[in-house]
């Protein structure tokens, strides 16, 4: 049985009064452990696609299960407890918290989540020494570079051990070289963790390196 699986999903937006169809009746199955990547121009559903998998919005129609939940039972707010627990997001912008340092921007998901604080605190600084960034401890986002910002947003995403993880874009904003370091930490953090990971992505170099690249079309994915 696949890890993750996504039947008849279908999504739409209006735009000036008439309906857009983003997605249509698409299908996908990611066996545990696999990497998969998701290609496509800009503008064709990536960014929906893995939005609605992990929770952050609601299909039209269609269902996804993830393990052996199945999303379309859960209301909002176990969505939402769903996600928080299982569900790792990197996104292409790193959304980290200004005002907070690298550990305790990724304290934050412990920390909405109940942990005790000296708990998140030991985790987050173990999490930034395996992402490289053991002496960045104390900096805020602003005293980084935007690759130590995705550094740290990657270790953010993981610090809760989620079995799913969802990377849109991750390294849109970051240069050749700095891009391809994120790719091999990546790649490097989905073994450590035995995640199942989708990666929407424009860069051929991270899509090549995952075991499957699926290509996103008119609503719909077909092997690239």
């Amino acid at each position: 049985m696949p890890f993750l699986e996504v039947r008849g999903l279908a999504k739409s937006y209006q735009v000036a009064g008439q309906p857009l169809n983003v997605i249509d009746d698409l299908d996908l199955t990611v066996d545990a452990g696999e990497m998969v990547a998701i290609v496509g121009a800009s503008g064709v559903g990536k960014s929906t696609l893995l939005h609605t998998i992990g929770g952050l919005d609601r299909a039209q129609s269609g269902s996804i299960r993830v393990g052996e939940t199945d999303l379309n039972t859960l209301d909002d707010d176990a969505v939402v407890r769903f996600r928080n627990r299982h569900v790792g997001f990197v996104f292409q912008f790193h959304h980290l918290l200004p005002e907070f340092s690298a550990v305790e921007n990724i304290e934050m998901p412990m920390r909405i989540a109940g942990k005790p604080a000296h708990e998140a605190h030991a985790r987050a600084e173990d999490m930034l020494k395996q992402v490289g960034l053991g002496d960045r401890l104390d900096h805020r986002p602003g005293m980084l570079s935007g690759g130590e910002q995705q550094r740290v947003a990657v270790a953010r995403a993981l610090v809760m051990h989620p079995t799913l993880l969802l990377a849109d874009e991750p390294t849109g904003d970051l240069d050749e070289a700095t891009g391809a370091a994120l790719h091999t930490l990546l790649r490097e953090m989905h073994a450590n963790y035995g995640l199942t990971s989708v990666i929407a992505t424009h860069n051929l170099g991270l899509a090549s390196a995952c075991d499957r690249v699926l290509r996103l079309a008119n609503g719909h994915l077909r092997v690239s």
